[in-house]
C-alpha cells in the first residue's frame, strides 16, 4: 500500500496508463480529423466502427443500436422524420459484482459537414484544438483507457460494465435515449465523459434540466389590404407566445426560458397562415416539470383562443433537472477521494447545462458527468484540450473503476 493508500494492483494499473499518452493523443487528434455533427450518418458511421474496434478488445459484447424514431415540425409546422446515427452498445458482465457501471459518451458534435472548423492542429506543447478534441472524443479516449486499465487487473470480474457512445446527445439524445433507459435500469452508477467544467478541473454537480419545444401555428391567409379581417396572422400569434413564455423566467426559483426562432411568413401583401416558435426552458427543480407543461399547455390554448388559431406543441423535457442530492454526493466524495490520492483537488460546481448525465440520473443512478478531458471553448473554433488531462483523467477513471469494482455493498439495487 503506497502512503496515499493506492494497492499495487492500482499502483501498477496507473503506471501502465503513464505511458500512453503519446498513443492516446494520436487517437483524439485522428478522431477529431474524422468530421461527425449529430447529422453527418457516414462520420457517424465511421465513428461507431473506431470506437467499436477498441471496445472488441476488452471482451464482452459490442452492438450498433438503431437510434428511436423521431420527427419534428419544420419551417412550415409540418412533422418530419429525422435521421439519427447508430449508437454503440457495449457490455461486460461479472456475476459476483455489487455494482454494474454504465460510462457514457458521444460521438457527435456540433460541426456539420459545411462548418468551416474541421481540422485539428497542435497550439503549443501543452494544447490542441479541434473540434470534438474536448466535447468529446477526448473523453472518449480516457474512458476506454480507464477501462482497459481495470481489465488488466484482478478486479475486472468483481465490476459490471457497460457503455454507450452515442450519435445524437448534442441534439438532446431523442434517439439513443431508449437505450440510455434500458442499461440504467440494469446498472448503480453512471459515469459520463463531458468534458470538465472548467480547464482547472472543477466538476459539474447539480444540472438543469433542459426542455426543447417547437409550437406550430396554423392561421388563415388573406390579402393584406383587400380583407386583412378575414386572416388569421401566425406571426402575430407566434410573437404574442413568444412574449408570454419569455415572462415564465424566474417564475420559479432560476427557471429561464428563451423563445429562440419563429419560422413563417412570406409575401409583404399576404396575412401569414403558417408559423413556428422555437423556445427552449432550463429549469432546476425537479418538482416544476410538471409545472411547466400544465404552464405551456394553459399558454398555447389562451393564445390559440386569443387569435382564432391552431397551435400544436411539440417537443417536451428532454433533460429533467439533476439536483445534488445525498445519492449523488456519494458519489462525487468517492471521485474526490481517487482525486486525493492521485494528488487532484477535486470540486464541483453548479451549471446550467444539461447532458446525459440528466437522463441518467432522472433514471435513479449516481452519476458523475464530467470525467472527461481538461479544456474548454467548447461548441466554437477554438475548443480546445489541454494534453495532460488525457493521462491524468484517465487515471481518475481508471482508479474510481477499480474502487468501485473493490466495494463489498452497492450504489444502489439494480431495477431490473
Amino acid at each position: 500500500m503506497t502512503p496515499h493508500g493506492i494497492t499495487r494492483d492500482e499502483a501498477a494499473a496507473l503506471a501502465w496508463i503513464d505511458g500512453l499518452g503519446p498513443a492516446m493523443l494520436d487517437r483524439t487528434l485522428a478522431w477529431s480529423a474524422i468530421n461527425s455533427g449529430s447529422f453527418n450518418l457516414p462520420g457517424l458511421s465511421r465513428m461507431a466502427e473506431l470506437v467499436g474496434t477498441e471496445t472488441e478488445r476488452l471482451g464482452g459484447t459490442t452492438v450498433l443500436r438503431d437510434p428511436a424514431p423521431f420527427a419534428y415540425p419544420d419551417a412550415r409546422g409540418d412533422l418530419q422524420p429525422v435521421q439519427h446515427g447508430r449508437n454503440l452498445h457495449f457490455r461486460r458482465d461479472a456475476a459476483d459484482a455489487c455494482n454494474r457501471v454504465l460510462l457514457v459518451g458521444h460521438m457527435d458534435t456540433v460541426f456539420g459537414v459545411d462548418h468551416p472548423f474541421q481540422v485539428p492542429e497542435r497550439i503549443d506543447a501543452q494544447t490542441i484544438r479541434g473540434p470534438g478534441v474536448a466535447d468529446m472524443k477526448g473523453g472518449i479516449v480516457v474512458m476506454l483507457t480507464a477501462i482497459e486499465a481495470l481489465s488488466q487487473t484482478s478486479l475486472a470480474d468483481r465490476l459490471g460494465i457497460e457503455v454507450i457512445v452515442n450519435a445524437d446527445e448534442e441534439v438532446s439524445s431523442v434517439g439513443s435515449e431508449p437505450l440510455l433507459a434500458e442499461a440504467a435500469r440494469r446498472c448503480t452508477v453512471g459515469l459520463a465523459y463531458e468534458p470538465s467544467a472548467t480547464p482547472e478541473g472543477v466538476l459539474a454537480g447539480a444540472r438543469k434540466g433542459c426542455a426543447n419545444f417547437a409550437a406550430a401555428i396554423g392561421g388563415r391567409a388573406a390579402h393584406a389590404g383587400r380583407n386583412p379581417h378575414e386572416g388569421r396572422n401566425a406571426i402575430v400569434a407566434a410573437a404574442d407566445l413568444a412574449g408570454r413564455i419569455a415572462a415564465l423566467t424566474e417564475t420559479r426559483p432560476d427557471l429561464t426560458a428563451n423563445p429562440a426562432r419563429i419560422d413563417g411568413g412570406g409575401p409583404e401583401n399576404i396575412v401569414p397562415d403558417r408559423a413556428v416558435l422555437r423556445f427552449n426552458v432550463r429549469l432546476a427543480d425537479p418538482a416544476d416539470q410538471t409545472w411547466l407543461l400544465d404552464t405551456l399547455d394553459r399558454l398555447v390554448a389562451e393564445t390559440a383562443a386569443r387569435h382564432d388559431v391552431e397551435i400544436a406543441l411539440h417537443g417536451g423535457i428532454q433533460r429533467p433537472p439533476k439536483p445534488m442530492d445525498a445519492h449523488q454526493r456519494r458519489l462525487f466524495d468517492l471521485v474526490r477521494d481517487c482525486g486525493a490520492a492521485l494528488d487532484l483537488d477535486i470540486a464541483w460546481q453548479a451549471t446550467g447545462g444539461a447532458c446525459d448525465g440528466n437522463n441518467l440520473a432522472a433514471h435513479g443512478l449516481a452519476v458523475v458527468d464530467t470525467l472527461g478531458v481538461r479544456g474548454g471553448a467548447i461548441h466554437s473554433d477554438r475548443e480546445y484540450m489541454l494534453i495532460d488531462s488525457l493521462v491524468e483523467r484517465a487515471k481518475l477513471s481508471a482508479l474510481l473503476l477499480m474502487r468501485l469494482a473493490r466495494m463489498e455493498t452497492s450504489f444502489s439495487a439494480p431495477r431490473e
